[in-house]
């Protein structure tokens, strides 16, 4: 059936679609590391930023929430950072855009702010007004979820010394956006703050952007909840990349209400 609707779609001039990625309204949060020197951190309300870089030929396009919306819980064991695990939550219904429009001479000018441009920007994402509250709650939520290190340079924080110790980090887990999610890898790098030997703060900040495919997560122009647009994603290319540059920046605390972790099981003698 695939197959013959990309034929169809080819004989018609266009291209076909791409699939869709699962369905779900979130993620699951992946155990916390069981080490004897697992300690879980927690975002604040502070120095979080996420934000979006889009770029098509005739307007970039960057995207914004306020540090706010960024909530969650990072799990580090110090001793071997690949068992460290997290779930990153973004709200964002406050969501703003801004846009740098092409001149003649294919510079671009001042950046500024459009009201038309954040509105349909909603109506894309389905949390604008007319959404019902249920669905614009959901379709609010962007998640990610650190899985798996897949490597940590270097792996054992407790042989490094200093009020800050960095570590470069190759990590697997999900992205949810618009209740879909899919299987992302991220590179990071994590600057852990120490007072002595007691850690009080680490910052998380992306190495390289994510790129988020706009159609893979069913984000198309709409004219309202549920109602798509005559002009599709690529019929805009010209004004909207379809995919976005997603960079993250994060900064949490020890959580002291967060019980020890429980000690790994030993195990069973040969």
């Amino acid at each position: 059936m695939m197959a013959i609707s990309a034929l169809l779609l080819a004989a018609c001039g266009g291209e076909p679609a791409k699939p869709l990625h699962e369905k779900a309204e979130k993620l699951e949060a992946p155990p916390p590391p069981k080490g004897i020197d697992a300690t879980t951190f927690k975002l604040g309300a502070d120095g979080n930023t996420l934000g979006f870089e889009m770029e098509a030929p005739v307007e970039k396009i960057r995207g914004r929430v306020p540090s706010t919306a960024i909530t969650g819980e990072i799990h580090v064991d110090f001793m071997d950072l690949t068992k460290s695990t997290g779930l990153v939550h973004v709200d964002i219904s406050e969501l703003e855009l801004f846009q740098r429009n092409a001149k003649d001479d294919g510079t671009f000018g001042e950046e500024s702010k459009s009201d038309l441009q954040n509105e349909h920007a909603r109506n894309w994402l389905e949390i604008g007004g007319d959404a019902p509250e249920e669905e614009r709650a959901k379709n609010a939520k962007i998640e990610y979820s650190i899985a798996k290190v897949v490597s940590a340079t270097p792996s054992d924080l407790s042989k490094v010394e200093g009020a800050e110790r960095k570590a470069t980090l190759k990590v697997e887990g999900e992205f949810l956006l618009h209740q879909r999610k899919a299987a992302k890898s991220a590179e990071i790098e994590v600057v852990f703050t120490f007072d002595g030997d007691k850690p009080t703060k680490l910052t998380v900040k992306t190495v390289k952007p994510l790129a988020i495919g706009l159609e893979e997560y069913d984000v198309h122009p709409r004219e309202a909840f549920g109602k798509l647009a005559a002009k599709t994603l690529s019929a805009l290319s010209e004004k909207v990349a379809s995919e976005a540059q997603v960079s993250v920046e994060l900064s949490a605390a020890p959580d002291t209400s967060a019980k020890p972790a429980a000690p790994a099981e030993p195990a069973p003698a040969g």
